[in-house]
């Protein structure tokens, strides 16, 4: 049997970059401001995701209103929380 996470999000799933055993997140918000494009070059460039993941991250945060766009320490996800906050987008750290 396979991860229940995996079957019941799986774009979820696909939006996150890795996944560390600490579980901490790091969490995207729609903000209705910023462009898909604008968004998506900050999760490339910042979090390091592909363009599709982004992709992706990005469409989950405008149907849903959130995303958890990466997983990690805590201490990985401040540094772009930081950087994603100068870009004025709003994120948090679950």
């Amino acid at each position: 049997m396979g991860d229940p996470y995996n079957e019941t999000n799986p774009e979820q799933v696909e939006c996150i970059s890795s996944i560390d055993e600490e579980g901490n997140e790091l969490i995207l918000f729609n903000d209705n401001v910023h462009t898909f494009d604008y968004v998506i070059d900050c999760l490339v460039e910042i979090c390091k995701l592909s363009y599709e993941q982004a992709s992706n991250c990005a469409n989950i945060v405008d149907r849903k209103g959130l995303c958890a766009v990466k997983h990690g320490s805590y201490d990985e996800l401040l540094i772009m929380h930081n950087q994603l906050v100068k870009k004025k987008l709003k994120v948090e750290i679950r």
